[in-house]
């Protein structure tokens, strides 16, 4: 049953990448949809540490809406925190494995015996180690090898260390042989150091060996919001589908919009975002998508990150991309068919 009384706020929390809510919020189109009704919209990234603690990987707030990893998703929805998964996005951000200058290693298949970094960090749930472990199992799978056929190496990390800092250490060192890294901001530590890329995880046709914490990318929302509030659901996320469709025609604006959320220069972005990565930003709960978060799952549970197994279909809530679809004036590509019928 829906209540009357509004809530005074609306939190939304998004991983340093490319989010259909970074760029709702950059746009003002949240504020903008919400400020009528006397609700303001906030980041639980600027929020106060007494407000914000590590809600971005428990989602342990009322009203919060998160875009992000699917380890942290994942993790929470199996510790049995009420939340809903309401969309997935799907953007190539440039997954690959990186060595020294030097090294003889120039494919995937030659990293069979090697030293592979994989870190750790102090973190609620440490998902940088879970990135690397599935990256190098995506690389490994497109030579017919898996982590059995390497030594992953232990490379302790800070929390808030920069990001690769540890493992490119541990490569300059010499005391592994390979690294994997992602995104905008790998693109520009790979340059930093010196390292150079011996696979291409994105050149690889089959999308499965490039499943890992950002692919797919869940929208999740915590369970209470959604019974109480669905129509407040279905309006915030229908401003992601419209911040979805506009990146796909603003692609020059948008590369500044991912330089301000990646924390990444214009280097960075063009290097991470090629082949047409703007227009990958669609939010949908295909089969397809559904599927490989499933795979995500499988993998993360047989490594030891998920308390309890997650049964993805039952986690969708598909009436408020239903509803966003209706709510949202241009045409978008919305695709809820496949878990619909799946649910009849």
């Amino acid at each position: 049953m829906t209540h009357s009384t509004l809530p005074a706020t609306l939190w939304f929390t998004r991983c340093p990448v490319p989010t259909a809510t970074g760029i709702a919020a950059d746009l003002g189109w949240l504020a903008d949809e919400f400020g009528p009704d006397g609700i303001t919209v906030a980041s639980l990234q600027n929020a106060p540490a007494t407000t914000a603690r590590d809600h971005h990987y428990t989602h342990a707030l009322d009203g919060l809406f998160r875009e992000g990893g699917n380890v942290p998703a994942l993790w929470t929805r199996s510790r049995g925190e009420p939340t809903r998964l309401i969309g997935l996005t799907w953007i190539e951000e440039r997954q690959v494995v990186l060595v020294a200058a030097d090294s003889a290693i120039e494919g995937a298949g030659d990293l069979k015996g090697r030293r592979l970094a994989v870190p750790r960090h102090p973190l609620p749930i440490d998902f940088w180690r879970a990135m690397a472990l599935r990256g190098f199992e995506g690389a490994l799978s497109s030579a017919g090898l898996t982590l059995a056929d390497t030594v992953p190496v232990d490379v302790p990390a800070e929390a808030h260390a920069d990001q690769w800092s540890a493992e490119l250490d541990a490569l300059r060192a010499g005391l592994v042989d390979a690294v994997y890294a992602k995104g905008a901001t790998a693109v520009e530590a790979a340059a930093r150091s010196g390292a150079r890329i011996a696979v291409e995880l994105d050149d690889h046709p089959d999308r499965r060996t490039r499943v890992n914490n950002g692919t797919p990318r869940p929208i999740t929302v915590r369970e209470s919001l959604l019974e109480d509030h669905p129509e407040l659901v279905a309006r915030f996320l229908a401003v992601l589908v419209r911040a979805a469709d506009w990146a796909a025609g603003h692609p020059d604006d948008l590369a500044r919009v991912l330089s301000r959320e990646t924390g990444a220069g214009a280097t960075g972005v063009a290097g991470a975002y090629r082949a047409r990565g703007h227009r990958d930003l669609r939010i949908d709960l295909s089969g397809e998508r559904l599927d490989l978060l499933a795979r995500q799952e499988h993998a993360l549970r047989a490594h030891g990150f998920l308390a309890e197994p997650v049964d993805v279909r039952e986690w969708v809530a598909p009436e408020p991309l239903r509803r966003a679809a209706d709510l949202t004036p241009s045409p978008s590509t919305t695709d809820i068919t496949d878990i619909t019928e799946d649910r009849k």
